[in-house]
């Protein structure tokens, strides 16, 4: 198919979703779930043959956490898909606080993904329950593991009586495809990519539709007044961890100037020991000289990696200028004992 026939094919899929009602597309969901327990073999073992050949390819690090499918990591898409079955139906529900206004379906969505083929799985979920059809591109690192999700999908949409043409897999070498799916200017109604900053901002070029940035790291905390060395370890520590990717992940903290050069070290010193690689600006580097120095420019990439920059700012109002003009707006964050400055 040609790419207006595509997305006329998914206009008409997203249709049918929300005819065949909330049992059918809960029974897919269910569905999905089932088959990718019995199914966890074969998952695994096209995973195992992507990591290899994508390590002969000398794929970046990043990439190939992303990619790596492990039992637990799989056992957390099918929980996803579980809670996604138990969800009340959004299509037709009220929406809160406009009683004249209901849910509906966008009808066409394009995920464009690096890696994470757990992301596709649960994202395709999320457009079985909300009926809206989607575009799956993938990238070619995985390849054969997401081949055999698709083709789980693709019995499971069966088995619910649902159409296959919901979900439509864009594979690694239809990127002529793409690029004019992209360039549509009718029916296809939002582009969402995920992955590194530097693929999204590609992706995003390429689009005239509506779309949807993701954002990954370079969340950036106010180390504020009255603020604890232990909340601040705590929150950096714990923003770090979170699986398959540190979408949260503090990579910039501001550090008000009632915060001492004591607890300056104390919290350096926490982080070191957490094999953390410490940055400063050139201020601090004048008092600090171990720590690694911050190009202009990192104040507005994301690290990606066990990495903090430290910046000192003259109040709150400095520290809200630079979140707005440098950080990916994800999760930015305050730490302070004061009320004035929580407000």
């Amino acid at each position: 198919m040609n790419p207006v026939e595509l997305v006329q094919s998914a206009l008409q899929a997203s249709t049918a979703l929300v005819q065949a009602g909330s049992t059918a597309r809960t029974q897919g969901l269910q569905l999905m779930a089932q088959l990718l327990r019995q199914q966890r073999n074969a998952i695994l073992e096209a995973n195992t043959l992507d990591l290899e050949t994508s390590r002969e390819m000398e794929v970046p690090l990043l990439l190939l956490d992303w990619l790596k499918l492990t039992p637990e990591r799989l056992e957390t898409v099918i929980q996803v898909l579980q809670a996604l079955a138990e969800t009340p139906d959004p299509v037709g529900a009220a929406v809160p606080g406009m009683p004249d206004a209901i849910w509906s379906p966008l009808g066409t969505i394009a995920l464009l993904y690096e890696s994470l083929p757990g992301l596709g799985v649960m994202a395709a979920g999320m457009g079985v329950r909300s009926g809206n059809a989607l575009f799956l591109k993938g990238g070619s690192e995985a390849s054969q593991t997401n081949a055999v999700l698709f083709d789980l999908w693709q019995q499971a949409l069966t088995q619910a009586n649902l159409p296959a043409q919901g979900l439509i897999n864009l594979s690694p070498e239809s990127g002529s495809v793409l690029k004019d799916l992209l360039a549509l200017t009718y029916g296809l109604n939002l582009v969402i990519p995920y992955g590194r900053p530097s693929w999204v901002d590609q992706m995003v070029r390429q689009t005239t539709v509506p779309v949807l940035r993701s954002a990954i790291g370079n969340v950036y905390l106010y180390w504020g007044m009255g603020a604890s060395m232990e909340l601040v370890r705590d929150l950096i520590l714990d923003s770090h961890r979170s699986e398959l990717d540190p979408v949260n992940a503090i990579e910039k903290v501001l550090i008000a100037p009632t915060q001492s050069d004591t607890n300056l070290l104390r919290l350096w010193e926490s982080l070191q020991e957490k094999d953390f690689e410490l940055r400063g600006d050139a201020e601090l580097g004048v008092t600090f000289p171990t720590l690694q120095p911050v190009d202009p420019v990192e104040w507005s990439k994301s690290y990606l990696r066990k990495a903090v920059a430290f910046r000192r700012v003259v109040d709150l109002n400095e520290a809200i200028a630079l979140m707005n003009r440098c950080s990916s707006g994800h999760a930015n964050a305050i730490a302070t004992d004061s009320y004035t400055e929580s407000q």
